[in-house]
């Protein structure tokens, strides 16, 4: 079971359909008990890090805890962000932490929110990204995350710079994309996850 944290700041409907259809069991929930017993979780993400951080400060610690425990758990969007120290989105709030490093602005080179479609450069093997070399996927945001240990980035994009598509760590996996609007690809990926995480 994949349980999707509903703390105000995600399209929750679109990923948990997503997941369905590539035959995942999901919940939404706002329910602590139900996120601290949860086998996977899944934490989507659109808006500003300062709020998000702020909606999500009740479940931090059972986020920690979930990680620590070496549970598979998947960020999307601002949800791979929120896992950095911090952001210059909103440079006096702390981020969870679990991946040291900072949240930066693209730089205006072109048009900032990034929006669209890119292809996804896979830097180092990956469960998740197993069969989707060279694939495109949906992007959306307006900063990337810099982590301080590089060997943690595993596949990039390019936007007039090279900026980090996805991070892994152990249990750990984030997409800056949105797997869930990347059409086939984007499933194919979610489907890898749910194997992973059984």
């Amino acid at each position: 079971m994949i349980t999707i944290i509903d703390y105000g700041s995600g399209n929750l409907r679109s990923i948990k359909n997503a997941l369905k259809k590539v035959g995942g069991q999901v919940k939404i929930t706002k329910d602590k008990k139900q996120i601290e017993k949860a086998e996977t979780i899944l934490l989507p993400g659109v808006g500003a890090f300062g709020k998000a951080m702020k909606n999500l400060k009740s479940y931090k610690n059972a986020i920690i805890k979930h990680i620590e425990d070496d549970k598979p758990f998947l960020g999307i969007c601002l949800g791979l962000q929120l896992l950095l120290t911090k952001s210059e989105e909103s440079p006096n709030i702390q981020g969870l932490n679990i991946i040291p490093g900072e949240v930066i602005r693209i730089p205006p080179l072109g048009k900032v929110p990034h929006m669209g479609w890119n292809q996804l450069n896979i830097t180092n093997n990956c469960p998740i990204l197993e069969g989707l070399e060279d694939e495109y996927f949906y992007f959306v945001h307006s900063y990337y995350a810099k982590p301080i240990k590089e060997n943690v980035i595993v596949a990039t994009t390019d936007y007039h710079i090279e900026m980090a598509a996805v991070l892994w760590k152990n249990n750990i996996f984030a997409t800056q994309f949105h797997p869930e609007k990347s059409g086939k690809a984007g499933l194919k990926m979610l489907k890898n996850f749910i194997e992973f995480s059984k």
